[in-house]
Formats: C-alpha cells, structure tokens, sequence
C-alpha cells in the first residue's frame, strides 16, 4: 500500500546532512521540505581519517533539528541513510550509536547499495534512461549500469570530489591514467560507448546549471540537460577564467570550489567510458530510496503522465478527465507513442487556466507547461505542451516566445498547435465535463473530418461550437463534417 502521509529521508553524505520531506511516497516524489546543513564529515576522506568531532557535531546538531521538524510536520516514516565518508570512517560506530541516541535508526549503504539506489533514482526519473550513471559525492564514485529499465552491474570508487586533490596534485596526466585504469579494473571501460552518462550528483549538477547559462539556454532546467562528450573539456578551461562572483550567482558557495575537480573527473571519464552525451539527473539515491519501495505495478505508471493528471485534477473546474479528452482527439492524428505521450500530458492539463483572467489563460497554459516540475520530459517536450496550451487557452497559432520555439522544428509546433485547437475544440463542445465527449466522437476520413453527434445532445452544437471545430479543421488542412447519430 503507497502511503498517503508524509515520508522523509535524510541522507548523510560527505559535504552535508540533508533532509527531504515529500508528500506521500507515490510514483510522483512531491517535495514539500528541503534542508541541507554543511556538516563537512568526509573531510578527512583523503588520508582515510577518522570523523572530526567537529564535523560531527555539526551532523548531529543537523539531526537533532530534523527529528523535531519530522515530528512536527507528521511525516509517517523517515529513513536515515549514510553513505561513503561514514563507510570508510574507523569511528564509524560511534558515530551511528550517537545518531540512535537522538532516535533515528540509521543505515549504513555499502558501495553497492549506494550505486542500486542512484541507479533507481535514475530510473524513477527518466524511465527509459539507457547507460552508465555516475553518481558523484564527496567520497566516492558510484558507476552503475542501466539496461532495459533494470540496474545491472554497479561498482563503488575512491573518486569522489574531496579525494580528488591528492591525486590532482600528481598532475593531470596521473590524474587521467588513474581514473581510466580504476575504470578499466571496475570492468566498465567503454562500457557506455553509443549510450548515454547520466551525471548525478551535486557537484555535476552545479557543472549543467553553470552550461545552461553559458550557453544562454530559454529553458534552464537541469534535469535531462544533455552535454556534449568535449563540453567537460571546454567548462574546464573557462573555469580557469571565471569569476567567483559570477559562479556563487549560479550555483550554490558550496560548490564553486569543488566544480574544477569534478569537471576534471568528468573529462578523464569521457574518453574511460565514451558516452554519446552528457545528461544531467535531478534524481538519485534519495528517489531510488523511494522508488525501491513502490509496488511494481506503481513503477509502471509514466510520471509525466501522473503529474500531469494530478496537477489537472487539482486545477480543474470539473472531475479530470484529461484521458477521454485524449482519446477523443486522438481519432485525428497519427501520432507515434513519444508524441501521443505528450499530447495526452497536454489534455491533462486543459482545464488548468479556468481560474485566471480571460486575457492570460493562453499565458498561464505556457508558463505550466515550461516551468511545471514535470520530470521525464526534455525541453522540446516542454515547448510542444506549451505550444498545445497556448492555442488550447486561445492564444493563437503561434507561441509569443521565438528563442523557445525554436527548441523545437517547425513540424512538432504545428503538430502542437493542432492538438491545441482539437482540446480546444472538445472542452467548449462539452462545457469542459465528460459527458459530452463520451457522447460523440471526432473522426478523420477522405480528407475531412467529421464531428458525430448523439440526436439527444444535437443542442451541444452551436455557432461558437462550429467556430472552433473550423478553426481545427482550417489548421489540419481539412473539410468539416457533422452527422447526428441516433
């Protein structure tokens, strides 16, 4: 059974001790608490030191702190997980024996759990994620193999961001031979040639939020930014060039001095593992930890789709019904499955913008579709909903923003658009309620298309009605029909 109270994990990593409360552990992790503390256990990583008592008194007073906020906010379940810097640490069990004694019952993940989890944690995020993830802390590298939606081999190396220094120290060439051979003796060399590198971690992910603004991307959303194999080499050298200041405008203090060493890290991977691209996950050990524990049957569901579906019936002015609406334009198109994925995202959430102002329905539809915290979808998939909303809220044919149109070809806008005016089309037929779509149907034949209706619901069809079924058929390049059906 998923539950439906709030759920928390709180991960105890080498740079800090973070807590994440999500509403309710379902196939859409919704965030409603998110807390780090700099506690800086695995500062010691590089001799293989024992936790300074400083650093653990800082961990400590953090979890003292979340165990009052976890109770306070109902949260139904909290897991504590710790992972390299606590691993590798000789005043380990002390350590865990203080974190019990402020009542948490913490576990420790070996290097293969921590890979399982970032891997899952990939899954959960892009279902059809195929390749290596490389999960990057402060103490370690986790490389895992991802085939067929399943985690498959996984190794845990001595790579992470705070050891890096003393092997950087030896110079680049050593720092590039070490990484290949620890590589190559892990059994993954070439191991994603023709696929994808999922970079997760913090430090990777400042690394794709500082590309987006380099390149001055419409859209800056980190999760599933894709790179380029040279693109580490590249940030590498304008590192050497950038300000400080302009970094911390970026990504957070805590990163800027570790973003050198994991784009180094991450150009000696390249040419270890050769990736086809680069891609960026928002989602690792803490969401495979979530993940891990759904049904499979809850696995399955699509979470774009999900999203989408509650986002439509929290907003909606009548019971969601995003699917039927689907399923009545669908008769229309000849969408393959990624496109048919997307515009039933759309009809999802063709109902959302009822509550605002006339004049910026249309402006509402594209800023949820951009901006939403949908996951499982690239830019271009973003811009296409955007594009189907803005015609659906009677925006036009066009979207009103050119540097994100053209993240996508001309042919996915005007396929868009014409989903647009096919949703647009069924919510003022039917008042915006099932009813009257699951009295008639759309179908196209012989160049036209041909709206049916039941003799029972012909007073449904009406000029505004007939406005936009032309407008459809103007923008699909077809005649209208309508025949009233017993």
């Amino acid at each position: 059974m998923v539950a439906r109270a709030p759920v928390a994990i709180i991960d105890i990593g080498s740079n800090s001790v973070r807590l994440v409360v999500y509403s309710a552990a379902t196939r859409i992790p919704s965030v409603i608490f998110n807390e780090k503390i700099m506690a800086g256990l695995g500062r010691g990583a590089e001799a293989g030191g024992a936790l300074a008592e400083e650093a653990q008194t800082r961990a400590l007073g953090a979890l003292a702190r979340f165990a009052l906020l976890t109770r306070q906010m109902g949260v139904a379940r909290t897991r504590v997980v710790a992972t390299a810097a606590v691993r590798d640490a000789p005043n380990r069990d002390l350590f865990l024996d203080r974190i019990r004694a402020i009542g948490f019952k913490p576990k420790l993940l070996s290097g293969q759990e921590e890979g399982r989890m970032a891997g899952l944690g990939v899954i959960s995020g892009i279902p059809d994620a195929d390749g290596i993830v490389g999960d990057l802390g402060g103490g370690s590298l986790e490389l895992v193999d991802l085939r067929g939606g399943e985690v498959r081999n996984r190794v845990s190396l001595p790579l992470g961001v705070l050891r890096l220094s003393a092997l950087e120290a030896r110079g680049e060439t050593a720092f590039v031979k070490k990484v290949v051979k620890a590589v190559d003796e892990a059994g993954f060399a070439k191991s994603a040639r023709g696929r994808n590198f999922y970079m997760v971690g913090g430090s990777w992910r400042a690394l794709a939020q500082l590309d987006l603004e380099l390149i001055k991307h419409p859209l800056p959303i980190t999760h599933q930014h894709d790179l380029s194999p040279r693109r580490p080499a590249e940030l590498r050298a304008v590192l050497k060039e950038l300000d400080r200041d302009f970094l911390r405008a970026i990504v957070s203090a805590s990163r800027v001095s570790q973003l050198p060493r994991a784009t180094q890290l991450l150009e000696a991977l390249v040419p270890a593992l050769e990736p086809a691209a680069l891609v960026a996950s928002s989602f690792g050990i803490r969401e495979g930890l979530l993940y891990d524990e759904l049904s499979e049957d809850v696995r399955r569901l699509d979470p774009l789709i999900e999203a989408t579906r509650e986002a439509g019936a929290g907003l909606g002015r009548f019971q969601q019904h995003g699917a039927l609406l689907d399923r009545w334009i669908a008769p229309i198109f000849d969408d393959r499955p990624q496109a048919a994925r997307l515009r039933l995202a759309a009809c999802h959430l063709s109902d959302i913008a009822w509550a605002a102002h006339p004049d910026f329905r249309a402006e509402r539809g594209i800023d949820m579709a951009l901006h939403g915290n949908w996951i499982a979808i690239d830019a271009p998939g973003r811009v296409m909903i955007a594009q189907a909303l803005f015609c659906a809220f009677g925006g036009g044919r066009e979207l009103p923003y050119p540097a994100i149109a053209a993240l996508c070809s001309a042919a996915e806008l005007e396929r868009a658009m014409q989903w647009g005016f096919a949703m647009r089309l069924g919510q003022r037929l039917s008042g915006g309620v099932a009813a009257g779509l699951e009295r008639s149907r759309l179908l196209r034949k012989d160049g036209a298309i041909r709206l049916e209706i039941r003799k029972s619901e012909a007073a449904l069809y009406t000029d505004i009605v007939e406005r936009r079924f032309r407008s459809l058929a103007a923008a699909i390049d077809c005649k209208t029909e309508v025949k009233i059906v017993a």
